[in-house]
């Protein structure tokens, strides 16, 4: 039954994509919300997040993308006035905001009911003293710790329970200046940094069981008490490591009946004290030799653990918990997978899980590696097999880094010494050291020894290198392959071993018809019929596929969230899978990323969780025999599919990989812009030093350059002078031959961005988004403005021009998106891609042009005429919206943090507003740019920057804000008359930067970059504090300027909150 009272229900999102909180609640949410409607509930949204399928007009009736901020949302309650909230789904961002609002009075005042978790609950498993006495209460161990703002307690209180000990300081983000103490001196050097850095001068230390097997339970609860165990999942790396970093395996493999048994009514005991409604999460550090065990934390929600559980067992946790808290019961949930069993029914499994992390160290070549128990990981995949092996290799194929293999070629040349070294570092390489010890014969309790990781576990890797072994020894035979192939061995890696080329490992498998037989996911062990086409593949087994038949289309997914490549291509992925269905085909996705809504089992006619390289994907294709494939929606991942597809007499339905290759290979690019007639900035390829130096005789500085093929790394960069540009040609890129360098004159202009759909023949443009940075810096880090602000019709003109000639130039059918610099009234095209790009769905949810949909429709034929869109570019909406970027520095230590040309933030936020002031005013609050009225700026610029800087320093001074400056750009803003107040850099004595930043008396921190690729230390140093501190840290001009407008005008705070199903039925 559901309760009678509530008809209204307001969800509330988790915000922006960043680490430690990702797409896992976009899919949760959706789902969360689907479940809502289908009992007939009036659903209201408010998300800040322009990228997700959460924020989609068909997913809730009134969707609100809207800051997630207690005036926001308390406008939101004060329009819609719901009848209930339901925050346990939005991440820790739903969780604060509920408790905001309750504490504020505002739930009470409009009558809304808290549904789920009560109040008491999250306070009681959020709040560390509450938690601890709760636990005591009902008996449950919890580490020993006490909370100091003085050194010596500290330390005393750190000899009595003995080392290690784990020091973490209260309120700063992401564990910072907190770490491990293994005796004493340890905990003076880091309770001193602790208590310096902390705000409120404090920290909390606790026994440290780093070491001990790390252990989740993933529970159900309704109102009526009934319980169940969705899934127990077991941590491969010990404690110490966030489980967000660990890789982690399902069912547990490890445990004994015992103590698996202990675990399991332990979880049921608290899930029980705390009254959770719904899924929660408990966390375990267990030692296994005493079967002593420790509750580490409690999560009242919704968590990343529960995606992973979801997929892994298909039991859909946020769907039958959004129903547990309008108050069903678990009896009275139909699962929807079996359509027969009740939700009440645990699940069980047959097969084995892995869900590897995957971590953006390519793009931060100078982060610090190490991982412990504050999370780095952008996001994750996952992997099923029969064995665990399998499922190994199968995830490590998914993670597209290195060679998709369990083998680092770096560790080759390093000697038996330094692989022992090597093993007792905790970085995201351990476990292809560990492979690679194992490789050495390094014995396997030696290894257990040093890592602490379990030798279950250790044994199972020594089983993929013992095949290795077998491979050079036998070579390959009809035995060998099959034993390989079990194991999920790739291609690649038998080719290796057995010496042989991977064509004849190809026809070798084709001889022996040695094939992968695919396994449905079924929650029950095949106890009950399932009706939810979704599979696995391994070796040896029966097959239980019905393919889709000739009618079938499949679609690429995009793999993990990594930088650059978001929950965007997802939102496109499903899009795409869903127009296919509507079009009257079955859909197929292949994906392998558990926090998404494309892999949730009711987006698409079949899913594969599968590793979406060329092997993997080629299997499945000859399994299902579809009808063609759709390259254009999965991001990068999905693009370089198209070209060995194409190879193979596979069909790309949609833009071939001719139309790819033409925007993708340099000089085939350049010559048809030539034919063309469209202007680009003026640039040459160098193979040497010597040729880069004459070359570049006629360009003017500064120059842009990057390697020809971006595989991360110190990718581009821009340069001012010869010397600048010989040391990145000597540091950062060797050219050669093989891998030339492009050199480019870096125009100063303003960047604009087209998205467009094109049948090949005319194009519909739906709208042109305007960057508030100056060109340079990506523009998945820039502010994007539609429509454009400061473009005249004549440029408009040109750009629709010249987006319909390249589309038909390059016979496009679907999507592109093309990048232009506007350069007074002269318009020059930087790149073009033939594919979705970031940025589809923000431009189709503020213009209500779907625009995937069309696309795909377009990919199957239908002509923009047939489907009724208009043709060029649509006229511009009476509303302004902005996506403003999200970045996660604070947790990636030893980061620059300065923006170019290569992209460092992993999510967006959008504001929508009447004017451009309402619109950029909300972005810069959701993106948490907001700095208080008169408060103080420290302003430190490189010489190029002061005129400009000066201009601006006036402005604040108008504005009642105080400035701070070090030497340098203090003296020039006193020769100018500007009041400032000027104090000593970081490395100089006395009241210092440093001291200032720390002591709380700078609100925002305005610095640029003296250029040159030695990091300037000062400035690097300074953001480094701000970041870590919480404060606002700008690195460009133009974001200051844009700010400073907002600050001005938001003096008159009013806050207007309106639903985009309004904004576009107002047109």
């Amino acid at each position: 039954m559901t309760k009678k009272n509530v008809k209204k229900v307001l969800v509330i999102g988790s915000g922006p994509i960043v680490i430690g909180q990702a797409a896992e609640f976009d899919y949760a949410g959706t789902q969360a919300c689907r479940s809502l409607k289908e009992e007939g509930m009036e659903v209201i949204l408010v998300n800040s997040n322009p990228s997700t399928i959460m924020t989609d007009v068909d997913i809730a009736d009134r969707v609100y993308i809207e800051p997630i901020t207690l005036p926001f949302v308390t406008e939101v309650i004060k329009k819609e006035r719901p009848d209930a909230l339901l925050a346990t789904l939005g991440g820790q961002v739903g969780l604060n905001m509920a408790v905001d609002l309750s504490e504020a009075g505002v739930l009470e005042k409009y009558g809304v009911e808290l549904l789920g978790s009560s109040l008491h609950a999250i306070k009681h498993a959020e709040d560390r003293e509450l938690f601890k006495r709760a636990m005591n209460e009902i008996h449950q161990p919890v580490p020993e710790s006490g909370i100091f703002d003085e050194l010596e307690p500290a330390v005393t209180f750190a000899d009595k329970i003995g080392y290690p000990v784990i020091i973490r300081p209260a309120y700063t983000l992401g564990g910072t200046g907190g770490g491990i103490a293994h005796d004493r001196y340890e905990m003076e050097e880091i309770s001193n940094r602790g208590i310096k850095l902390s705000p409120i001068n404090q920290i909390l230390v606790e026994r440290s069981v780093a070491g001990w097997k790390e252990v989740e339970f993933e529970v159900m609860r309704d109102s009526a008490d009934n319980c169940i165990i969705v899934c127990a999942m077991e941590n491969i790396d010990p404690v110490g490591v966030h489980t967000g970093d660990s890789i982690v395996v399902a069912p547990t493999q490890t445990l004994t009946d015992g103590q698996y048994q202990m675990l399991r009514t332990a979880s049921l005991d608290i899930i029980r004290y705390l009254q959770i409604e719904g899924g929660c999460n408990v966390q375990y550090a267990l030692d296994t030799k005493t079967n002593n065990y420790y509750v580490i934390e409690v999560n009242p929600r919704v968590s990343r653990s529960s995606a992973l559980a979801s997929k892994a067992t298909g039991y859909p946790i946020a769907k039958v918990a959004a129903k547990i808290a309008l108050g069903m019961h678990l009896d009275e949930i139909t699962n929807s997978i079996t359509k027969s069993t009740k939700a009440c029914f645990e699940p069980s499994i047959d097969y084995i899980v892995v869900k590897f992390p995957r971590w953006p160290f390519e793009k931060f070549t100078l982060a610090d590696r190490s991982i412990g128990t504050q999370m780095k990981a952008t996001g994750e995949v996952m992997a099923l097999d029969r064995t665990l092996e399998g499922a190994l290799l199968k995830a490590l194929r998914s993670l597209e880094v290195g060679e998709g293999y369990l083998h680092l070629k770096k560790l080759d040349g390093q000697s038996l010494y330094d692989i022992h070294c090597l093993l007792s570092r905790i970085d995201n390489e351990r476990l292809f050291v560990l492979a690679e010890a194992l490789r050495r014969g390094i014995e396997p309790e030696e290894i257990n020894r040093i890592t602490k990781i379990d030798l279950f576990f250790i044994y199972k890797i020594q089983n993929i290198i013992r095949m290795e072994r077998r491979l050079l020894k036998e070579g390959l035979t009809e035995e060998t392959l099959k034993a390989a192939k079990r194991i999920q061995m790739p291609d690649s890696a038998i080719a290796h071993f057995a010496e042989i080329s991977i064509k004849d490992v190809e026809n070798f498998r084709k001889k022996f018809n040695l094939h992968p037989d695919y396994k449905m996911v079924d929650t029950c062990a095949a106890e009950f019929e399932s009706y939810t086409p979704y599979y696995y593949s391994t070796y040896s087994s029966e097959d239980e596929v019905k393919p889709q038949g000739e009618n079938a289309v499949i679609v690429f997914g995009s793999g993990p969230i990594r930088i650059g490549q978001g929950i965007e291509f997802d939102y496109c992925s499903v899009h795409a899978s869903w127009a296919l269905r509507g079009a009257g085909k079955k859909s197929i996705v292949i994906n392998n990323n558990p926090e998404t809504v494309s892999t949730d089992f009711d987006t698409s006619d079949s899913l594969y969780f599968e590793p979406l390289s060329e092997e993997d994907v080629l299997e499945i294709i000859e399994k299902e025999k579809p009808e063609g494939v759709i390259c254009q929606f999965g991001g990068q991942t999905a693009i370089n599919l198209a070209t060995p597809m194409a190879k193979r007499g596979i069909r790309i339905i949609g833009s071939s990989n001719e139309s790819i290759d033409m925007a993708e290979d340099r000089e085939r690019f350049d010559t048809l812009m030539g034919q063309l007639g469209i202007a680009r900035p003026k640039g040459c390829l160098v193979e040497s030093v010597e040729e880069a130096m004459e070359k570049t005789q006629d360009l003017d500085y500064p120059l842009i350059v990057r390697p020809s093929y971006v595989l991360g790394g110190r990718a581009m960069q821009i340069v001012y002078d010869q010397a600048e540009l010989r040391q990145y040609l000597k540091e950062a890129v060797v050219a050669s031959h093989e891998h030339p360098v492009l050199i480019d004159q870096y125009m100063v202009g303003r960047e604009v961005e087209v998205d467009a759909i094109s049948d090949g023949i005319d194009v519909c443009i739906p709208g042109i988004m305007e960057q508030i940075e100056r060109s340079g810096v990506h523009s998945g880090d820039s502010i994007a403005v539609y429509p454009p602000q400061h473009l005249t019709q004549e440029t408009i003109e040109t750009l629709t021009d010249y987006t319909r000639e390249i589309a038909r130039a390059m016979n496009v059918k679907g999507l592109i998106n093309i990048q232009f610099i506007v350069v007074g009234d002269k318009v020059y095209v930087i790149e073009v891609n033939p594919r979705a790009s970031r940025t589809v769905p923000f431009m189709s949810k503020i213009t209500g042009i779907n625009m995937v949909e069309h696309a795909t429709r377009i990919a199957l034929g239908e002509s923009l005429e047939l489907q009724g869109l208009p043709l060029g570019l649509v006229p511009d909406k009476n509303y302004v919206a902005i996506k403003a970027p999200v970045f996660s520095f604070s947790k990636l230590g030893l980061v620059e943090i300065k923006l170019g040309p290569e992209m460092k933030s992993t999510g967006e936020v959008m504001g929508i507003g009447h004017t451009y002031q309402e619109a950029l005013y909300k972005a810069v609050v959701a993106a948490n740019l907001m700095i208080p009225a008169k408060g103080n700026i420290l302003i430190t610029v490189s010489d190029r920057d002061k005129p400009e800087t000066a201009e601006l320093a006036k402005r604040f001074v108008e504005l009642g804000y105080h400035l701070i400056s070090t030497s340098g750009t203090g003296e020039y803003f006193k020769n100018r008359g500007i009041p400032v107040e000027i104090i000593r850099k970081i490395h100089e004595k006395g009241e210092n930067c440093e001291k200032y930043l720390k002591s709380g008396k700078v609100d925002m921190v305005l610095n640029t970059i003296s250029y040159g690729s030695q990091i300037e230390q000062e400035g690097y140093d300074l953001r480094r504090i701000a970041v870590e501190l919480a404060i606002p840290c700008l690195t460009s001009l133009d974001t200051a300027r844009e700010v400073l407008r907002v600050m001005a005008e938001a003096a008159g705070e009013n806050r207007n909150v309106e639903a985009i199903q309004d904004y576009i039925g107002e047109n």
